[in-house]
């Protein structure tokens, strides 16, 4: 493989896929629940429970999908093909689920969830499998995430520009129309950067190996440590992610008194953190990946319970505190998305296969079912509390929701920081298994 770096165009036109995708999953975690819950009069227990549902789907998906395209080429590759065939399939079923009627079922909203998150798994997981094949060098691997990242940032910016605009304008059915404006950017948006992606960047050669029996394939995951304690981070730190964004309306809305500016709290949020990529990548370069991301970590730690202190109605005091929470808002995906290609390489090491698609989907599918539980047990919660999605809470009901929004992403860091402490793959062990498998795909190495 040629080892020298891609140049910076080639890997924002790889990225592209990410600006959309981004546009996609940030209404789905922020925006649609919400709504199906209140305005399309579902209720908060049946939304929190149908989004849980539909994202244990990617149980059953994302290792079939992640098998697949690292098993079966085609004369166009590996990863390309799936990511072109699923652009449509996504594209259809924004539109029913961002569009919906004016009275719509819980089958209704299942069944098009469904539809969507098989698009989106069919995208996602070949084109992250596609960034970690594109270099072996262990700090490119951070710089063509880094990439990704910023591109899945770009996106959420975008789309918000679209809910801020309808939220100053106002009118009637504003929440109806901020979601159906998201959706049409996306189906607008996705097709074109899809296009420029799978055109402007090739995939790398691959040795064909005999494919492991399924004992031995099972018995090398169970025993990749590593493995297990990169998949478990990256499910705690989606979980976090989650809950932020399952509660973020409500505490901006109720608790702050600021819900004519949530979409611009949100764009000062991300805005903030795109410009902080670079500078976390480089920061990989200096101290290595997992000593950034415990960095990046102790950050979100110690930013979160600034939310208790916001005064109500104070934008200036919220859009401060969105500015310190976005500086990391890339940090912790791109560089566990970057170690786990690391960890493809000890895979490979001990197994001779190949396998980055499946390690790729266990990741998606852990991440994607701490999203799901967070989602699903933080509207529990607040179900509990008494919550009243419409508007009718006391202070102590609304004291507990900030509770809840700076607890569980404070926890979950923590966690994070505990699993990936003396994590065993650095610059050098990772250049160690490359130099292996240069010379002898199943060669031991020392400490193996």
């Amino acid at each position: 493989m040629n080892q020298r770096p891609l140049p910076g165009w080639r890997l924002a036109a790889f990225a592209a896929p990410c600006v959309p995708i981004a546009a996609l999953g940030l209404p789905i975690s922020l925006y649609l629940p919400q709504f199906y819950a209140s305005s399309q009069g579902l209720g908060l227990g049946l939304v929190g429970t149908l989004f849980m549902v539909a994202r244990l789907w990617d149980v059953v998906c994302d290792p079939l999908i992640g098998f697949l395209s690292d098993r079966y080429p085609s004369r166009w590759g590996h990863r390309r093909p799936w990511i072109i065939g699923a652009t449509p399939l996504i594209c259809i079923a924004t539109w029913f689920v961002f569009m919906p009627p004016a009275t719509t079922s819980a089958t209704y909203l299942l069944g098009w969830l469904l539809v969507l998150y098989l698009g989106w798994t069919m995208l996602t997981i070949p084109h992250l499998s596609w960034a970690a094949e594109l270099s072996e060098d262990y700090h490119q691997r951070s710089r063509i995430h880094g990439f990704r990242e910023a591109g899945e940032i770009i996106g959420i910016p975008l789309v918000l520009v679209l809910p801020a605009v309808i939220e100053q304008i106002g009118g009637e059915n504003m929440e109806a129309h901020r979601i159906a404006a998201m959706g049409g950017f996306l189906l607008i948006l996705l097709p074109v950067a899809v296009l420029i992606s799978v055109r402007s960047v090739g995939e790398p050669p691959r040795r064909t190996v005999p494919p492991l029996a399924l004992a031995s394939t099972i018995r090398a995951l169970i025993t990749n440590q590593p493995l297990g304690r990169v998949i478990l981070a990256d499910t705690i730190s989606g979980a976090a992610g989650a809950s932020v964004g399952a509660l973020f309306l409500y505490m901006v809305s109720e608790k702050w008194h600021l819900g004519g500016s949530a979409s611009l709290l949100m764009l000062i949020y991300f805005l903030a953190g795109l410009g902080f990529v670079p500078l976390i990548v480089k920061t990989s370069y200096r101290f290595g990946k997992h000593q950034t991301l415990i960095g990046c970590c102790a950050f979100y730690v110690a930013f979160p319970p600034l939310a208790l202190l916001v005064p109500d109605g104070n934008f200036a005091a919220a859009a401060g505190l969105m500015v310190l929470l976005g500086i990391n808002v890339g940090g912790a995906g791109l560089l566990l998305r970057s170690i786990m290609a690391d960890v493809a390489d000890l895979d490979e090491h001990r197994t001779g296969e190949k396998r980055t698609g499946l390690l790729y989907s266990f990741m998606a599918l852990t991440r994607k079912a701490g999203g799901a539980l967070a989602v699903g047990g933080t509207f529990w919660a607040l179900q509990a509390i008494g919550f009243d999605s419409q508007g009718h809470n006391s202070r102590a009901v609304l004291d507990q929701l900030a509770w809840l929004f700076v607890a569980v992403p404070t926890c979950c860091n923590l966690v994070v920081m505990a699993l990936m402490w003396r994590f065993p793959l650095d610059s050098r062990r990772q250049s160690q298994l490359r130099e292996a498998l240069s010379s002898s795909p199943v060669a031991d190495l020392p400490g193996k």
